[in-house]
């Protein structure tokens, strides 16, 4: 199993895949720790694959991905078709493209949802996920829905900045105009969520991940 790291070592830069089941799900997850690990190594490069996603979102979904990896050393997205709300009924397609992406890099870090989500696409994304690249470090991250997960307790918490929690929140409200009207996709939602992980931490706001296994290496 690999050690964690939140930079580079050496002249080799960092290599973070970020996986969504829908097009707002990573920058809902894990936006503020991207944006904090690209100003702390503009040497990132990041791999962001988003599942499922009409004409509509996979614009919104390209303008967000320009905002939040502006700051980066080289990206890559890409937003499947896969139908959303029946990820898990595709799961042959799936299992097949997740194999794909081995092909496509080596990552450092994985970002994914949280593997008992109990919304069935994050669900099923957080299995393969961890199906599929069994040798690495995977940090689970959380999103807003109407379902809690009433046993979850994250255990890995990344501080935010006051500065950057404020431009992952006007990000998303910026970039993901059709979700306006969703009475969960609003500024106070999404910074109470992060002020209460914040508590958590002992700091002003944070994001929160699952951590099922590290192992602490000395380089």
């Amino acid at each position: 199993m690999r050690g964690l790291r939140l930079a580079g070592v050496g002249d080799r830069p960092l290599r973070v895949l970020c996986l969504g089941a829908h097009c707002d799900d990573i920058e809902i997850g894990c936006g503020g720790t991207i944006l904090t690990m690209a100003r702390q190594d503009p040497r990132l490069v990041v791999d962001w694959v988003v599942l499922s996603g009409d004409d509509e979102r996979a614009r919104e979904a390209q303008r967000s991905a320009d905002a939040f990896l502006s700051g980066v050393a080289a990206r890559r997205l890409t937003v499947e078709r896969f139908r959303d709300g029946y990820l898990p009924y595709q799961g042959e397609r799936l299992k097949d493209y997740f194999e794909s992406l081995k092909g496509r890099g080596d990552p450092d870090l994985v970002f994914a949802p949280f593997r008992e989500d109990w919304h069935q696409d994050h669900r099923f994304i957080g299995e393969l996920t961890w199906s599929t690249f069994r040798d690495h470090v995977i940090l689970e991250y959380e999103t807003l829905k109407y379902d809690p997960e009433p046993d979850a307790a994250p255990n890995f918490l990344v501080p935010l900045e006051d500065e950057v929690a404020e431009t992952k929140v006007q990000l998303l409200l910026d970039s993901y105009v059709s979700q306006a009207s969703r009475p969960w996709f609003t500024r106070d939602a999404f910074l109470s969520a992060l002020r209460l992980r914040g508590v958590q931490a002992r700091v002003r706001f944070a994001e929160a991940f699952y951590a099922r296994k590290l192992v602490l290496t000395g380089s």
